[in-house]
């Protein structure tokens, strides 16, 4: 029983170790997307904690909340994308642009500034005062920018969605900001002549079917 304790204790602080080596890689990458590092410390980190629940479980027939599978390190670098070093030799000659738009309805004006502006307390020390949200726009860009940036950010009951499009095209050179105005609405959007469009997506809010059974008998 001895072993095992001791067993338990290493496997404990490999654990331990894997969480702290994934914090740091986590923290290197800065918020960098697919960051090797931090997938390779998240796969060890998944797999010293699927081993440590083993063992608990064959020693004392217990087991942890995680609820994790072992990885394969070899298919883990597959599924990243390929092993390290290695560079790919097939690159696209164009540059893939997405274009989206999505419009919105706003029930209420003063909800939607409250949430705004919780949003925008949420991001700054306890001890500052935040800056009033003033207008509509702003309140749907300060949402944007305390989420994540992604139009998922406004999921929120604050604001209705309507019909929304996206657009993929191959472009020959990629958006440069720097060339449009801040206050530019057009520039940054506008199709070249040589711009090819690859396909259109139509996006439409989901009707609740209460709402489309009664929308239906209305007519």
């Amino acid at each position: 029983m001895t072993d095992q304790h001791g067993e338990l204790d290493a496997a404990l602080e490999r654990v331990i170790a894997a969480a702290r080596a994934h914090l740091a890689a986590v923290r290197a990458a800065e918020g960098r997307i697919d960051d090797d590092n931090v997938w390779q410390a998240y796969v060890a980190l998944n797999n010293a904690s699927f081993a440590y629940d083993e063992q608990l479980l064959d020693a004392y027939g217990e087991v942890t909340p995680w609820d994790v599978e072992s990885i394969d390190p070899d298919e883990a670098d597959e599924r990243f994308g390929g092993a390290e070093g290695v560079e790919a030799t097939d690159p696209h000659p164009r540059v893939v642009s997405v274009r989206q738009r999505r419009d919105y309805r706003v029930p209420s004006v003063s909800a939607l500034l409250r949430a705004a502006e919780a949003a925008r307390r949420e991001g700054i020390p306890e001890e500052d005062e935040p800056a009033p949200v003033e207008g509509v726009g702003e309140a749907v860009l300060e949402l944007l920018q305390s989420g994540d940036g992604s139009l998922s950010a406004l999921d929120v009951p604050e604001l209705e969605p309507l019909d929304g499009v996206v657009m993929v095209s191959e472009v020959g050179t990629a958006v440069d900001l720097e060339s449009f105005d801040d206050d530019d609405p057009v520039g940054p959007f506008q199709p070249a002549a040589d711009d090819r469009l690859v396909g259109r997506l139509d996006e439409h809010p989901f009707l609740d079917l209460d709402e489309e059974h009664d929308h239906d008998h209305a007519h």
